[in-house]
């Protein structure tokens, strides 16, 4: 009696093995082409679905992130605004697309693109610190790329994928995690390209490298190399920038004179009917606020690199107030750091309210907002930080405005000093 051989079929949805439809044969079953992309897509929905349980909680609100990055960045309450909102709709819409990666709904067929950031300061005004922040309170990977290091394909320089390679780094060669993550250009003004008009000059580090940005930053995927990372066959990685948020920064010195040139009125009256120039000038901060697409044109950017960047936040420019806060009420404000160090060694530093002032005013005169605070405290606590370890009966050390301005020295009480004065003080 002759018996027939049972005719191959896929283990997952049944169907039988003809030349037309091959299959792959496992251990005990088989399965199709079909159910091979299907769980290929399964797989893809695992992964984003992890890279979404790695952030911190649930997403937090607009009102909840300006609230944390209150905490870090002191002012700059409408450039908050706007990124706690974009920072807000972009991780929404991936949450929401991560959790109905499973349902196939054809009717909706509307795809929400991603808003890049273009933030605009002048130097020391947080803008580095806010993107920082943004990434550290959501709990995605973040990069900063210097665009002043860019250069085209083919030139002495990085190439535009490095800063994919960074954050692939940061996110410890998790790719899912990666295309999550926040990329922030710093210097992205330096690109600008001389003039509006062509030139026959290749400007492989400017106007080349908006080129090479562009499908970067819209979203495209991009092979990554994998230097010093063991991988089989030394394959490069595939990464996909469509959910990667880009925010670009930089302080586009003279900028505000495009923008003074567009807003400002032109009177054509003459004699007794012309209009008398009473208002003073506009200052940088009005004018950032009027800046257009056009304005940047002119600066030198391109229009498609602009258009990749629709959401624009300004920063405005730091007071001497705004100064004295930054030293004192952040989390990780400067003056809580140094007197932290100082604890280590039992001292105590303390900063009269004029110490404080005159520090504000330094960065001031320095010209480098935030920034310059720290070179300033380094200088003022040198000598004071170089004879503390030695001179273990110190108890305090008091900075008052003399010692910021140079004109005196910090006044250092011992032990012996300390019990003298409460015992006259009795």
């Amino acid at each position: 009696m002759m018996t027939t051989t049972p005719i191959a079929h896929c283990s997952f949805c049944g169907i039988e093995k003809t030349p037309t439809t091959p299959l792959i044969a496992g251990a005990e079953g088989y399965i199709c082409e079909a159910c091979v992309r299907l769980a290929n897509q399964v797989v893809t929905s695992w992964g984003h679905k992890r890279s979404l349980a790695d952030l911190h909680g649930p997403l937090p609100t607009p009102a909840a992130i300006k609230t944390r990055l209150d905490e870090y960045v002191i002012g700059q309450d409408s450039a908050k605004e706007i990124l706690s909102v974009a920072v807000y709709n972009h991780y929404k819409r991936l949450k929401h697309e991560s959790e109905q990666a499973n349902i196939s709904d054809k009717n909706d067929t509307i795809d929400i693109e991603k808003s890049n950031i273009l933030l605009l300061g002048p130097s020391g005004t947080g803008k580095t610190l806010i993107a920082s922040t943004l990434a550290k309170i959501v709990g995605v990977p973040f990069a900063v790329a210097d665009a002043t290091t860019l250069t085209q394909a083919g030139y002495v320089g990085d190439d535009v994928e490095t800063i994919l390679t960074r954050l692939l780094d940061v996110a410890e060669g998790n790719v899912k995690r990666a295309e999550w993550g926040i990329v922030y250009l710093d210097e992205v003004d330096k690109l600008a390209r001389a003039s509006e008009s062509a030139t026959v000059v290749r400007d492989v580090s400017g106007e080349g490298v908006q080129q090479a940005l562009l499908k970067l930053i819209e979203g495209t995927q991009v092979k990554v190399p994998q230097k010093g990372r063991r991988r089989e066959n030394n394959e490069d990685v595939i990464m996909d920038t469509r959910n990667i948020l880009f925010i670009a920064g930089g302080a586009f010195a003279g900028l505000e004179e495009y923008v003074a040139k567009r807003v400002k009125p032109t009177h054509q009256d003459i004699g007794f009917h012309a209009q008398i120039e009473t208002e003073q000038k506009l200052s940088t901060n009005r004018l950032l606020a009027e800046i257009q697409p056009a304005d940047l044109k002119r600066f030198g950017m391109i229009p498609e690199f602009i258009g990749r960047l629709p959401i624009i936040a300004v920063l405005e420019d730091l007071d001497e107030a705004a100064l004295v806060r930054i030293l004192t009420e952040p989390r990780n404000a400067l003056t809580k750091q140094y007197k932290k160090l100082f604890t280590y060694e039992n001292v105590t530093l303390e900063f009269t309210p004029a110490a404080l002032t005159a520090l504000a005013k330094k960065a001031l005169a320095r010209g480098t907002g935030a920034r310059g605070l720290r070179s300033i405290m380094e200088h003022v606590l040198r000598r004071c930080m170089f004879e503390l370890p030695s001179r273990k009966e110190v108890l305090r050390c008091i900075v008052d405005e003399d010692a910021v301005n140079g004109t005196g020295e910090i006044n250092i009480i011992e032990e012996e000093a300390e019990k003298e004065a409460v015992r006259v003080g009795r």
